[in-house]
């Protein structure tokens, strides 16, 4: 009996140990494509601004700036720089961040240069537009919700602004997630998508120019109703329950997210920590 008891043991030791092992690798594989996917959107992105400095080169061809007019230039031309170089050594997802916050720093100081070429005051520093930051930064903020959803401000450029004025879709960011041929909102990428968030929105927290919740949920890569946290549609969302839990759900309201939960619905997430 204590032979056949301790056969049982080694069975269920061994059937576990290998359940174990083909779970530890399927994770592996499942954060190497994330991490394939995110890395591609953000070549995208770099490749977007550097059209963007192609056209900064044309803009100011015969164009003597002055001082503040030559370090804007040189700062977009840095960023673009840092951006590149960065992504070509991406080996984590925390890697990512550094590539969009160079982003985020030289769409701004092409804006600046483009204004003292057009002969205008400088900017304000604003987030980037939320529904692409490849728009570059913000223009103003606008009251907006996806379909069924609760109306909140959010910071759009001017383009987008104008489209959801007169009824229109804003021109929102898709990226690629899952099974590769499936395109969201990047907002709605979950958390494989954090870092790149945090890299575009992450110096804007506790400025006042982001609701708290917008930036918490950024922080968590948890802006995405329906999204489960664990690569699955529930309708509803299991990304986090927390201090956040609640009636409401989410930034846009919906699901069974708490008043400070996921962007546009899900469970919600604990902020405590961020704030």
């Amino acid at each position: 009996m204590g032979t056949v008891f301790l056969l049982i043991l080694v069975v269920l030791g061994a059937i576990f140990f290998i359940g174990h092992r083909k779970e530890k690798h399927r994770q592996k594989e499942l954060a190497a494509t994330e991490l394939r996917q995110v890395t591609k959107t953000a070549e995208e992105d770099v490749t977007s601004f550097g059209e963007e400095v192609a056209e900064l080169d044309i803009l100011t061809a015969g164009v003597e700036l002055d001082t503040g007019g030559s370090q804007d230039y040189k700062q977009a031309l840095d960023s673009y720089d840092i951006a590149k170089e960065t992504l070509d050594s991406v080996a984590e997802p925390s890697d990512i961040r550094s590539v969009t916050e160079a982003l985020e720093d030289g769409r701004y100081s092409a804006k600046c240069v483009r204004a003292r070429v057009d002969g205008k005051p400088l900017p304000v520093r604003r987030p980037p537009c939320f529904f692409n930051p490849q728009h570059g930064p913000s223009a103003e903020d606008i009251d907006w919700a996806p379909a069924g959803g609760q109306l909140r401000p959010v910071p759009v450029c001017a383009a987008d602004a104008e489209r959801v004025a007169v009824g229109a879709e804003p021109a929102v960011r898709k990226v690629v997630t899952g099974d590769g041929h499936t395109r969201r909102a990047y907002w709605e990428a979950g958390p494989a998508y954090a870092e790149y968030n945090r890299g575009y929105f992450n110096s804007y927290a506790g400025s006042g120019l982001l609701p708290g919740v917008l930036m918490g949920s950024m922080m968590f890569g948890g802006m995405g109703g329906g999204w489960d946290g664990a690569h699955g549609d529930d309708g509803g969302g299991d990304a986090g329950g927390g201090d956040a839990g609640g009636d409401g759900g989410g930034f846009f309201g919906g699901g069974d997210g708490g008043d400070g939960g996921g962007f546009f619905g899900g469970d919600g997430f604990d902020l405590g920590d961020l704030f």
